[in-house]
C-alpha cells in the first residue's frame, strides 16, 4: 500500500486545547501537529493558515465543508459556501474536498432524513463534484450521523445516488457509533473509497488513541492494503472528558502513526 502520508483532522486538537484550558496560536498549533508526526492538516487553506502549516513544514491534504446536502441544490450557495474553498484548496496543493451532509433538523435535535433526501444529496453531491471538476479535486461525502437510518442513507446517497467520480471520506468513528462497520464498507465499496477519518470507540466514546478500541484499525488497513488505496490517512482523535485520556494529543497521535506504519509494513 502506497499512502500519501498521515493527516490529521484539527477539531480533536481544539477539543484538547479546551479541556486543558489552552488558547493556542495557529503557529502553535502547527508546530505540535508537526511534532507529532504526521505530514498533513486538513484545513480551508486561507493565506493565513497555508502559510503557518507550511512554516511548520506541513502540507494541506484537503478541506471539510458541512453542508445541509438534503435541501435543494439553490440553498447551498455553492458559490460562496464550496467553490472559494476548493479553490484555496487546489492552489494550497490539496486533493480531497470532503462534503459533510448536516443533520436536517440541526446538529442537537438531528430528524431521520427521507429516502428522497438521501436521493437529493446524491445529486447535490453530483453537481459539486462537476463544478469545481477543473479542479482536480476529489469530492467524497464524509460520513457524521450517529444512527444507522441516517448513516446508511448517506451511504445510499453516494452508491445509489451520485455520479461515479463522487466518493466515500469513511470516519471510522461515527461509522461504528451509528452502528455500522467501516471495515465492512471498505470492502463492499473498494472504488469509491477516497478518504478516511481514523478513530478509534468503545460504543459511542472515542478511546484516546487508534490502538484501544472495539474497532479492527489493524484489520482495516489490510483491507486497504488488499484494495491497493492510495490516497491519505488522516486521523481524527478526539479527548473528551468521558475518554479520560491519559496521554497528550501529541503522544496519542505519535502512537497511532506508529501502529499504523507498523501494520502496513
Amino acid at each position: 500500500m502506497n499512502i500519501k502520508g498521515f493527516s490529521t483532522g484539527l477539531f480533536g486538537w481544539h477539543e484538547r486545547y479546551r479541556m486543558d484550558g489552552k488558547e493556542p496560536s495557529w503557529e502553535e498549533i502547527f508546530r505540535d501537529v508537526a511534532e507529532s508526526g504526521v505530514d498533513a492538516v486538513e484545513i480551508d487553506p486561507v493565506p493565513e493558515l497555508a502559510a503557518a502549516a507550511k512554516a511548520s513544514g506541513l502540507a494541506v491534504s484537503g478541506t471539510y465543508i458541512g453542508l445541509a446536502l438534503h435541501e435543494p441544490f439553490e440553498a447551498l450557495d455553492i458559490d460562496r459556501s464550496v467553490l472559494p474553498a476548493a479553490r484555496r484548496l487546489a492552489e494550497a496543493g490539496g486533493t480531497d474536498l470532503m462534503i459533510n451532509a448536516d443533520p436536517k433538523g440541526g446538529w442537537g435535535t438531528p430528524e431521520p432524513k427521507t429516502e428522497e433526501e438521501f436521493k437529493r444529496q446524491g445529486d447535490n453531491l453530483t453537481r459539486i463534484a462537476a463544478a469545481v471538476g477543473s479542479l482536480g479535486l476529489q469530492v467524497s461525502l464524509h460520513n457524521h450521523a450517529a444512527t444507522a437510518h441516517n448513516a446508511e442513507g448517506d451511504l445510499r446517497s453516494v452508491i445509489d445516488y451520485a455520479a461515479e467520480e463522487v466518493g466515500l471520506c469513511i470516519d471510522t468513528g461515527w461509522a461504528h457509533t451509528a452502528g455500522c462497520d467501516p471495515v465492512a464498507w471498505v470492502r463492499k465499496y473498494p472504488q469509491r473509497v477516497y478518504a478516511f477519518h481514523l478513530r478509534n470507540q468503545i460504543g459511542g466514546i472515542p478511546t484516546e488513541d487508534l490502538i484501544d478500541g472495539e474497532i479492527d484499525m489493524r484489520g482495516l488497513i489490510g483491507v486497504l492494503a488488499e484494495i491497493g488505496y492510495k490516497g491519505w490517512l488522516a486521523l481524527e482523535l478526539w479527548h473528551r472528558e468521558d475518554t479520560h485520556p491519559q496521554r497528550t494529543m501529541i503522544e496519542d497521535t505519535k502512537r497511532s502513526i506508529d501502529a499504523l506504519k507498523r501494520w502496513i509494513k
